[in-house]
Protein backbone atom coordinates (compact mmCIF):
# COMPACT_ATOMS: atom_id res chain seq x y z
CA UNK A 1 0.00 0.00 0.00
CA UNK A 2 1.57 3.21 -1.08
CA UNK A 3 2.63 5.68 1.91
CA UNK A 4 -0.43 7.99 2.67
CA UNK A 5 -0.45 11.58 1.94
CA UNK A 6 -2.04 14.59 3.62
CA UNK A 7 -4.72 16.53 2.20
CA UNK A 8 -5.33 19.83 1.95
CA UNK A 9 -5.58 23.45 0.11
CA UNK A 10 -3.26 26.23 -0.39
CA UNK A 11 -4.65 29.61 1.19
CA UNK A 12 -7.65 29.11 3.80
CA UNK A 13 -10.41 27.14 2.53
CA UNK A 14 -13.17 29.16 0.89
CA UNK A 15 -15.91 28.43 3.62
CA UNK A 16 -13.47 28.84 6.80
CA UNK A 17 -16.21 31.08 9.23
CA UNK A 18 -15.40 34.78 9.90
CA UNK A 19 -14.79 33.94 13.87
CA UNK A 20 -12.09 33.08 14.68
CA UNK A 21 -11.05 33.43 11.04
CA UNK A 22 -7.82 34.02 9.39
CA UNK A 23 -5.13 31.14 10.17
CA UNK A 24 -6.17 29.69 13.06
CA UNK A 25 -9.74 29.46 12.52
CA UNK A 26 -9.00 27.48 8.81
CA UNK A 27 -6.63 25.22 10.75
CA UNK A 28 -9.28 24.43 12.83
CA UNK A 29 -12.42 24.56 9.79
CA UNK A 30 -10.01 22.19 7.41
CA UNK A 31 -9.53 19.54 10.27
CA UNK A 32 -13.31 19.62 11.00
CA UNK A 33 -14.34 19.13 7.17
CA UNK A 34 -11.49 15.81 7.36
CA UNK A 35 -8.42 17.54 5.99
CA UNK A 36 -4.97 17.21 7.52
CA UNK A 37 -2.66 19.87 5.90
CA UNK A 38 -2.64 23.71 5.11
CA UNK A 39 -0.40 25.86 3.11
CA UNK A 40 -0.49 29.56 4.27
CA UNK A 41 -0.84 32.04 1.55
CA UNK A 42 1.55 34.67 2.25
CA UNK A 43 1.70 35.72 -1.11
CA UNK A 44 1.33 39.51 -1.23
CA UNK A 45 3.57 40.21 2.06
CA UNK A 46 4.72 38.74 5.09
CA UNK A 47 3.04 40.57 7.94
CA UNK A 48 2.30 38.54 10.52
CA UNK A 49 3.22 38.76 14.10
CA UNK A 50 5.26 36.34 16.75
CA UNK A 51 1.85 35.60 18.43
CA UNK A 52 -0.09 34.82 15.47
CA UNK A 53 2.30 32.76 14.64
CA UNK A 54 2.36 30.91 18.28
CA UNK A 55 -1.77 30.65 18.22
CA UNK A 56 -1.33 28.91 14.38
CA UNK A 57 1.63 27.01 15.88
CA UNK A 58 -0.44 25.84 18.70
CA UNK A 59 -3.74 25.65 16.62
CA UNK A 60 -2.36 23.14 13.83
CA UNK A 61 -0.52 21.40 16.72
CA UNK A 62 -3.64 20.63 18.88
CA UNK A 63 -5.45 19.36 15.42
CA UNK A 64 -3.17 17.70 14.28
CA UNK A 65 -3.19 19.79 10.56
CA UNK A 66 0.63 19.91 8.60
CA UNK A 67 1.61 23.66 7.62
CA UNK A 68 3.61 25.15 4.61
CA UNK A 69 3.96 28.39 3.44
CA UNK A 70 3.57 29.79 -0.11
CA UNK A 71 6.09 32.58 0.25
CA UNK A 72 5.66 36.27 -1.72
CA UNK A 73 5.02 36.07 -5.48
CA UNK A 74 7.88 38.94 -5.75
CA UNK A 75 11.04 36.80 -5.21
CA UNK A 76 13.35 36.19 -8.15
CA UNK A 77 16.47 34.12 -7.66
CA UNK A 78 17.67 35.90 -11.03
CA UNK A 79 17.04 39.30 -10.28
CA UNK A 80 19.28 41.95 -10.99
CA UNK A 81 21.74 43.06 -8.24
CA UNK A 82 19.60 45.78 -6.74
CA UNK A 83 16.43 43.61 -6.58
CA UNK A 84 17.99 40.75 -5.41
CA UNK A 85 18.08 41.64 -1.86
CA UNK A 86 14.59 42.59 -1.57
CA UNK A 87 13.64 39.43 -2.96
CA UNK A 88 16.23 37.82 -0.95
CA UNK A 89 14.10 39.18 2.38
CA UNK A 90 10.57 38.12 1.37
CA UNK A 91 11.94 34.58 1.15
CA UNK A 92 14.14 34.90 4.42
CA UNK A 93 10.97 36.63 6.24
CA UNK A 94 8.70 33.53 5.04
CA UNK A 95 11.30 31.26 6.20
CA UNK A 96 11.65 32.52 9.69
CA UNK A 97 7.86 33.50 10.72
CA UNK A 98 6.58 30.15 8.52
CA UNK A 99 9.03 28.03 11.15
CA UNK A 100 7.71 30.08 14.10
CA UNK A 101 4.52 29.63 12.64
CA UNK A 102 5.10 25.45 12.61
CA UNK A 103 5.53 25.82 9.32
CA UNK A 104 8.39 22.79 7.35
CA UNK A 105 8.01 23.42 4.42
CA UNK A 106 8.46 26.94 2.74
CA UNK A 107 6.90 27.09 -0.99
CA UNK A 108 8.24 30.05 -3.48
CA UNK A 109 7.95 31.02 -7.11
CA UNK A 110 11.92 30.74 -8.26
CA UNK A 111 11.53 33.94 -10.81
CA UNK A 112 12.47 34.04 -14.38
CA UNK A 113 14.96 33.32 -17.22
CA UNK A 114 14.33 36.98 -19.04
CA UNK A 115 15.23 35.36 -22.07
CA UNK A 116 18.68 33.70 -20.82
CA UNK A 117 19.33 29.82 -21.22
CA UNK A 118 18.43 27.77 -18.37
CA UNK A 119 21.85 26.75 -17.40
CA UNK A 120 23.67 30.22 -16.63
CA UNK A 121 20.18 30.86 -14.84
CA UNK A 122 20.96 28.28 -12.66
CA UNK A 123 24.48 29.31 -12.08
CA UNK A 124 22.99 32.50 -10.77
CA UNK A 125 19.86 30.71 -8.80
CA UNK A 126 22.04 27.88 -6.62
CA UNK A 127 24.15 29.65 -5.12
CA UNK A 128 22.07 32.59 -3.82
CA UNK A 129 19.63 29.80 -2.96
CA UNK A 130 22.44 28.07 -0.87
CA UNK A 131 23.37 31.62 1.28
CA UNK A 132 19.66 31.70 2.13
CA UNK A 133 19.87 28.28 3.40
CA UNK A 134 23.06 28.51 5.11
CA UNK A 135 22.23 31.36 6.85
CA UNK A 136 18.65 29.59 8.04
CA UNK A 137 20.59 26.76 9.52
CA UNK A 138 23.32 28.91 11.33
CA UNK A 139 19.87 30.50 12.96
CA UNK A 140 18.55 27.31 13.96
CA UNK A 141 16.07 27.21 11.20
CA UNK A 142 14.77 23.45 10.19
CA UNK A 143 12.28 24.45 6.70
CA UNK A 144 12.89 22.73 4.05
CA UNK A 145 12.89 25.65 0.44
CA UNK A 146 10.50 24.10 -2.26
CA UNK A 147 11.01 25.87 -5.36
CA UNK A 148 7.60 25.27 -7.07
CA UNK A 149 7.51 23.87 -10.97
CA UNK A 150 6.19 26.74 -12.77
CA UNK A 151 3.34 26.54 -15.42
CA UNK A 152 4.80 29.02 -17.94
CA UNK A 153 7.93 28.05 -20.04
CA UNK A 154 9.25 31.42 -20.12
CA UNK A 155 9.81 31.33 -16.07
CA UNK A 156 12.61 29.25 -14.21
CA UNK A 157 10.72 26.11 -12.78
CA UNK A 158 10.69 23.16 -15.15
CA UNK A 159 10.87 19.99 -13.33
CA UNK A 160 14.49 20.02 -14.21
CA UNK A 161 15.34 23.13 -13.00
CA UNK A 162 13.85 21.88 -9.62
CA UNK A 163 15.77 19.19 -9.35
CA UNK A 164 19.02 20.61 -10.22
CA UNK A 165 18.92 23.44 -7.48
CA UNK A 166 17.52 20.26 -4.78
CA UNK A 167 20.46 17.97 -5.90
CA UNK A 168 22.89 21.30 -5.18
CA UNK A 169 21.56 21.86 -1.81
CA UNK A 170 20.76 19.85 0.86
CA UNK A 171 17.65 21.18 2.24
CA UNK A 172 15.87 22.13 -1.19
CA UNK A 173 13.57 20.05 -2.76
CA UNK A 174 10.72 20.77 -5.37
CA UNK A 175 7.03 21.34 -5.26
CA UNK A 176 5.87 19.33 -7.58
CA UNK A 177 2.83 22.00 -9.45
CA UNK A 178 1.48 18.75 -11.61
CA UNK A 179 -1.03 21.17 -13.03
CA UNK A 180 1.64 23.71 -14.17
CA UNK A 181 3.84 20.57 -14.95
CA UNK A 182 1.02 19.74 -17.70
CA UNK A 183 0.27 23.02 -18.95
CA UNK A 184 4.36 24.31 -19.45
CA UNK A 185 4.53 22.40 -22.59
CA UNK A 186 1.51 23.82 -24.21
CA UNK A 187 0.20 21.24 -26.09
CA UNK A 188 -1.58 19.02 -23.79
CA UNK A 189 1.37 16.91 -23.03
CA UNK A 190 2.54 15.59 -19.76
CA UNK A 191 -1.05 14.80 -18.35
CA UNK A 192 -0.73 10.80 -18.42
CA UNK A 193 0.35 7.41 -17.11
CA UNK A 194 3.55 7.17 -19.28
CA UNK A 195 4.41 10.76 -18.94
CA UNK A 196 4.58 10.99 -15.22
CA UNK A 197 5.97 7.79 -14.19
CA UNK A 198 9.60 8.37 -15.55
CA UNK A 199 9.17 12.07 -14.77
CA UNK A 200 8.71 10.63 -10.51
CA UNK A 201 11.40 7.56 -11.67
CA UNK A 202 13.94 10.58 -11.92
CA UNK A 203 13.19 12.13 -8.99
CA UNK A 204 14.00 8.97 -6.58
CA UNK A 205 17.11 8.53 -8.41
CA UNK A 206 18.14 12.03 -8.39
CA UNK A 207 17.29 12.92 -4.53
CA UNK A 208 16.31 8.99 -3.20
CA UNK A 209 13.62 7.49 -2.83
CA UNK A 210 13.20 9.08 0.43
CA UNK A 211 12.00 11.92 -0.96
CA UNK A 212 9.38 10.55 -3.05
CA UNK A 213 7.67 9.92 0.18
CA UNK A 214 7.81 13.73 1.50
CA UNK A 215 6.26 15.15 -1.28
CA UNK A 216 4.81 18.52 -1.74
CA UNK A 217 2.30 18.34 -4.53
CA UNK A 218 -0.04 21.44 -5.70
CA UNK A 219 -2.69 20.12 -7.96
CA UNK A 220 -5.88 21.83 -9.77
CA UNK A 221 -7.26 21.41 -13.17
CA UNK A 222 -5.57 24.38 -15.23
CA UNK A 223 -6.33 25.82 -18.25
CA UNK A 224 -3.34 26.82 -20.77
CA UNK A 225 -2.32 28.20 -24.36
CA UNK A 226 0.44 27.45 -26.76
CA UNK A 227 2.79 29.97 -23.73
CA UNK A 228 1.22 27.78 -20.55
CA UNK A 229 -0.56 28.33 -17.79
CA UNK A 230 -3.90 30.83 -18.19
CA UNK A 231 -5.81 29.89 -14.77
CA UNK A 232 -6.69 27.37 -12.68
CA UNK A 233 -9.96 25.40 -12.89
CA UNK A 234 -12.00 22.74 -10.72
CA UNK A 235 -10.90 19.27 -11.30
CA UNK A 236 -13.98 18.62 -13.42
CA UNK A 237 -13.74 21.55 -15.89
CA UNK A 238 -10.18 20.34 -16.96
CA UNK A 239 -8.44 17.88 -18.70
CA UNK A 240 -6.36 16.68 -16.01
CA UNK A 241 -5.87 12.95 -15.83
CA UNK A 242 -6.28 12.63 -11.95
CA UNK A 243 -6.61 8.76 -12.05
CA UNK A 244 -3.42 8.50 -13.93
CA UNK A 245 -1.44 10.50 -11.91
CA UNK A 246 -2.33 9.25 -9.17
CA UNK A 247 -1.59 5.84 -10.04
CA UNK A 248 1.87 6.78 -10.69
CA UNK A 249 2.18 8.29 -7.60
CA UNK A 250 1.23 5.11 -6.05
CA UNK A 251 3.45 2.69 -7.74
CA UNK A 252 6.65 4.75 -6.68
CA UNK A 253 5.44 4.37 -3.04
CA UNK A 254 4.73 8.27 -3.19
CA UNK A 255 3.73 10.07 0.15
CA UNK A 256 3.82 13.54 2.10
CA UNK A 257 0.90 16.09 1.10
CA UNK A 258 -1.57 17.34 -1.80
CA UNK A 259 -2.78 20.64 -1.60
CA UNK A 260 -5.47 21.92 -3.94
CA UNK A 261 -5.58 25.24 -5.81
CA UNK A 262 -9.35 24.55 -7.61
CA UNK A 263 -11.55 27.54 -7.67
CA UNK A 264 -13.19 25.43 -5.41
CA UNK A 265 -10.46 24.39 -3.14
CA UNK A 266 -11.79 22.28 -0.09
CA UNK A 267 -14.28 20.63 -2.15
CA UNK A 268 -11.97 19.65 -4.65
CA UNK A 269 -9.21 19.05 -1.89
CA UNK A 270 -11.84 16.17 -0.32
CA UNK A 271 -12.56 14.88 -3.62
CA UNK A 272 -8.71 14.25 -4.19
CA UNK A 273 -8.55 12.61 -1.19
CA UNK A 274 -11.56 10.24 -1.80
CA UNK A 275 -10.11 9.44 -4.82
CA UNK A 276 -6.76 8.60 -3.59
CA UNK A 277 -8.88 6.37 -1.05
CA UNK A 278 -10.60 4.61 -3.56
CA UNK A 279 -7.64 3.76 -5.64
CA UNK A 280 -6.10 2.12 -2.61
CA UNK A 281 -8.98 0.59 -1.99
CA UNK A 282 -8.68 -0.64 -5.06
CA UNK A 283 -5.59 -2.62 -5.46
Amino acid sequence: MGISFRFGTVGSPINTPKKPGGSVGAIQYAQSIGLDALELGWVQSVRVSVETCAAIRQAASDVDVAVSVHAPYFINLNADEEEWPKSRQRLMDAAHYGNLAGATDIIFHPGSYFEQPAADVLKIAIPRLQGCLDELRAAGNPVTLRPETMGKSAMLGSLEDTLEMSRHIPGVLPCLDFAHLHARPGDGSMNSYDEWAPRLESYGKILGAEALSKLHIHLSGIEYGPKGEKNHLPVEESDLKLEELFRALKDFNAGGRILCESPKMEEDALFMKKSWASGLLGM
